[in-house]
């Protein structure tokens, strides 16, 4: 790789992957254990991608508790904020610099693609990157600068997330590239499909393992 990645952190916002509180969107037709399985083996994927990339620093941004599914490197930030606008823009004020963000309903992430995101991040007169997601939310976002305003007020977790965050930030004058479109995992079709996106995946063997006849994976 020719870019450079140097002084860019990555941030992973996650919740714990507890049973009833990840991926209940999931159930039907997995149960809330077998989804908390799913959303754990998302997490450990996305967070092993991000630790092979050479970013300056790895963080965790948190709700809940830390597990045997924490993979070593990361500072762990406690999430703060009531919305998820205020808990995006706390994440980047925890920040010392740029910074790339991603959640954990993309496990088909790797560190070749997140090092070209960072790398897109870097290149001049860039302030922002953002990843587009198939549903018409975002499952990526970059800043070099950490500003609140980027984010609160914005609607999230709508079909129109990604085009109010892209008008927000060219409203604050941010120079934004976009980044390639992703499939997140909200639905369960949505986990099967990307399932076979990266079937070697920890994602991909939890996901086989729900397998039953009501589970509907083709």
């Amino acid at each position: 790789m020719t870019g450079t990645v140097d002084g860019v952190e990555v941030l992973v916002i996650a919740k714990s992957p507890a049973p009833g509180r990840v991926k209940t969107r999931l159930c039907p037709p997995l149960t809330l254990r077998e989804a908390a399985a799913v959303a754990e083996a998302s997490l450990v994927d996305t967070l092993r991608a991000m630790a092979a990339t050479r970013a300056t620093r790895r963080t965790l941004v948190l709700s809940g508790m830390p597990g045997p599914w924490l993979v070593p490197g990361f500072r762990i930030v406690e999430q703060r904020g009531a919305g998820l606008d205020e808990r995006l823009a706390w994440a980047f004020q925890a920040t010392d610099g740029p910074a790339l963000l991603v959640g954990m309903d993309t496990p088909q992430l790797t560190a070749p693609l997140i090092e070209r995101c960072l790398e897109a991040l870097q290149a001049p007169d860039v302030d922002a990157v953002l990843g587009p997601a198939e549903d018409g939310g975002w499952w990526a976002i970059g800043l070099r600068r950490a500003d609140p305003r980027v984010f609160l007020g914005v609607p999230m977790s709508s079909p129109d997330t990604c085009a109010a965050q892209r008008e927000r930030m060219g409203t604050l004058g941010l120079r934004c590239v976009d980044l390639p479109t992703l499939r997140d995992v909200d639905r369960f079709e949505d986990a099967a499909a990307v399932a076979r996106l990266a079937p070697y995946t920890s994602f991909a063997r939890a996901v086989r393992a729900c397998e039953r006849p009501s589970a509907v994976l083709a």
